[in-house]
């Protein structure tokens, strides 16, 4: 399993930077690991979106469906849709990731989580080569975040 985590102090309120997350199309400005959306739906705290993500490191993955759940003005938990959605990235990977957000002195605290796992087979790609590669993307993330009016 590969994680990366990082953490950086932007302005504005929780509510604020978890909505621009929410609003996946706008959010994808400034993650590099969503690739093409083809639809977004949010039903109460629970927002889907079935995309093509682009993961660091690997030429091409299936298309997923990711669900995000909201805890109002704290973090946004995100992890795959359960089958039927994403059998084949089910089998390929294991994803979970989150945005904790906690007030700070000139605005909010933000960390962001991403854990991959793949199968045994691909396990060589999640050394050194993946984590760099999901560390660099998830700081890259946040760095372009503080630069958006959200």
């Amino acid at each position: 399993m590969t994680t990366a985590v990082t953490t950086r102090i932007l302005r504005g309120s929780a509510e604020a930077f978890l909505a621009f997350v929410l609003d996946v199309e706008r959010y994808r400005e400034v993650d590099d690991k969503i690739g093409p959306i083809d639809w977004v739906r949010t039903v109460g705290l629970v927002t889907e979106f079935r995309f093509r993500p682009t993961v660091p490191g690997l030429r091409l993955a299936p298309k997923v469906v990711s669900r995000m759940r909201l805890t109002p003005g704290q973090r946004i938990d995100i992890d795959y849709s359960p089958r039927p959605q994403n059998r084949l990235a089910h089998r390929l990977s294991t994803f979970a990731a989150s945005f904790e957000c906690v007030p700070d002195e000139g605005g909010t605290r933000v960390t962001r989580t991403i854990s991959i796992g793949l199968p045994r087979l691909f396990r060589v790609l999640e050394g050194p080569l993946l984590q760099r590669r999901l560390q660099r993307s998830i700081e890259r993330e946040l760095d372009l975040s503080q630069s958006r009016t959200w």
